[in-house]
């Protein structure tokens, strides 16, 4: 069997890191089926973003939604925010269509997943 591989880039495991402990435990816990669900046909139950040739899936877990994209590895995570920061982020966007559309659409949310962008201005 293939190994498959996690792997939070440094912006997503800092986001990781602030969380409580149990939450963090519970968060991780919920990827142990991620390989079977990445290797299966059936990862259009994801939501899916994309711009520009890049696929972002969105994979929700409680209050939180990851992102994320495939890699000959496994999974990179991009980010891991609280559905709120999300919501609010529609609502200062002003976008009156669905999530996965309205982000899909709008760059603030691709400079958002720009974790290189995000280091260099010093707010990750």
């Amino acid at each position: 069997m293939i190994p498959f591989q996690i792997i939070f880039n440094p912006l997503s495991a800092k986001e990781l890191a602030r969380m409580p402990k149990e939450l963090q435990l519970d968060i991780l816990g919920d990827f142990r089926g991620f390989p079977q669900d990445m290797r299966s046909a059936d990862i259009e139950r994801f939501g899916k973003l994309e711009r520009k040739g890049k696929k972002l899936y969105r994979y929700r877990l409680g209050d939180y939604r990851v992102y994320f994209e495939r890699s000959e590895l496994g999974v990179v995570i991009h980010r891991i925010l609280n559905r709120n920061t999300l919501k609010d982020f529609l609502f200062r966007s002003s976008l009156p269509t669905g999530e996965d559309e309205a982000l899909e659409q709008n760059p603030k949310f691709w400079d958002l997943m720009d974790t290189k962008q995000l280091q260099e201005s010093g707010k990750a």
